[in-house]
């Protein structure tokens, strides 16, 4: 969509790429910590896919729903000015948003006291997440490993294929850009000539926060995290993990990090099988 008014003046409309930078400070106030650099990976999905509503030109309300192919879209940044909440905006914008999907099917990452009017809004609860952070207590054995490599050295293809088991999209132009953005760093191992596991840390509004996180064993797993926190030194870290995955789980907590946030992933419809087991970091609540 371009833009929509409505009697008592509200108007929606498609944001600016230099709008994005709102959704974060938005984003940030509720505690969502976004990342540094995510205002330029995200844009680069759906411009279409960021919707603001305004009225006399003040931003009163954001959501994005990002299409990442013909069948699949997530939804996220639904946020409604506190001071004007009550009124209706956010659900003309979640309409406007829903709209934009068409027929796919929309995945969330909701927070937990919302998942009743999600369900109202068609969505069905998946599995939770759980954002885990702290200063790591336990700092994992860094061994030094010829099979470690740079992901950015790793192709594209193979990453592409590796987070299309855990992911319902393919979103090749959105791991180029994230495993490209400035500040982020990301590491994979290598066996046998195949991807075995890959993640990417990137630094926050506080600390860093790694996602995604992905491999095809919880050593593995073990051995990208301790990779990755070699970049970061004592600085605080998150990790999101499905908690229908307990050997995410159980990695979190041997590192010592503690639940400090949850959400419901939730669709609208039947998604094609994942490998869950392999998902040990979420990439980022906003776009999944």
């Amino acid at each position: 969509m371009t833009s929509s008014h409505a009697a008592d003046g509200l108007l929606i409309r498609t944001m600016r790429p230099d709008e994005i930078p709102l959704v974060l400070d938005w984003a940030a106030a509720e505690g969502w910590n976004p990342g540094l650099s995510d205002a330029a990976c995200f844009s680069v999905v759906d411009p279409q896919g960021f919707l603001i509503a305004e009225r006399d030109g003040v931003p009163v309300a954001t959501v994005s729903c990002v299409n990442y192919d013909e069948r699949f879209a997530f939804l996220g940044f639904y946020i409604v000015r506190p001071d004007l909440r009550g009124h209706g905006y956010g659900l003309r914008l979640w309409q406007a948003a829903m709209a934009h999907a068409g027929s796919r099917v929309v995945g969330l990452d909701g927070v937990v006291a919302q998942q009743d009017n999600y369900r109202k809004s068609g969505f069905k609860y998946a599995y939770a997440n759980v954002r885990y952070g702290g200063k790591a207590a336990t700092v994992l054995p860094a061994a030094a490993r010829s099979d470690f490599v740079a992901l950015s050295d790793v192709p594209l293809a193979g990453i592409e294929a590796s987070d299309a088991a855990v992911f319902p999209a393919s979103r090749r132009a959105f791991l180029q850009a994230w495993i490209g953005a400035p500040g982020h760093v990301g590491r994979a191992v290598i066996r046998d000539g195949a991807l075995a596991a890959w993640g990417v840390i990137r630094p926050c509004r506080t600390g860093s926060k790694i996602g995604p996180l992905v491999a095809h064993s919880r050593a593995d797993a073990e051995a990208i995290v301790s990779a990755l926190l070699s970049e970061i030194g004592d600085s605080e870290v998150f990790l999101d993990v499905p908690a229908i995955n307990p050997e995410a789980v159980a990695l979190a907590e041997s590192l010592g990090l503690k639940p400090v946030f949850e959400t419901a992933r939730m669709y609208t419809g039947p998604i094609a099988p994942l490998r869950i087991e392999r998902l040990f970091g979420v990439t980022t609540f906003e776009l999944g």
